[in-house]
């Protein structure tokens, strides 16, 4: 075996070992939800999003693409405090409403106006994106 082989194994040891231990810390963090986020479960879903503009996220705690969405759902619900609602569906805990909403992937955000569903987004989405799209609907 020559000495290229043995660096570049040695190499892709380390890296592979590298991004190994950052994706374990990484699910450790833990990033708290703003306060003017709502928490939404089966008993109180319909009586939250009954009335006015509604974003709904549904999430799960080991899900990974979840966690980088908490930062910018915060920054919305700071920002849009009385305008718009926040809110968060943990699938795992309210199976009943992924299922009647084709929750299939996650994070999913649904956006409610007066109870009805207008608008649908799938996968991570920056504070801006979220932004622009609900002022488009206030």
């Amino acid at each position: 075996m020559s000495i290229g082989a043995i660096i570049a194994i040695v190499l892709a040891v380390v890296v592979v070992g590298y991004f190994g231990i950052a994706l374990r810390r990484m699910k450790k963090i833990q990033v708290p939800s703003s306060e003017k986020i709502v928490n939404l479960n089966e008993a109180n879903f319909e009586h939250q999003i009954k009335r006015g503009i509604t974003l709904v996220d549904f999430w799960a705690t080991w899900c990974m693409p979840c966690k980088i969405m908490v930062p910018a759902l915060n920054d919305v619900a700071e920002e849009l405090d009385g305008k718009v609602k926040i809110a968060k569906v943990d699938v795992d805990q309210n199976q009943s409403l992924s299922a009647k909403f084709k929750v299939r992937s996650i994070p999913t955000l649904i956006l409610f106006k007066d109870g009805k569903e207008i608008n649908r987004f799938v996968g991570v989405k920056d504070r801006n994106f979220l932004l622009k799209q609900l002022k488009a609907v206030l």
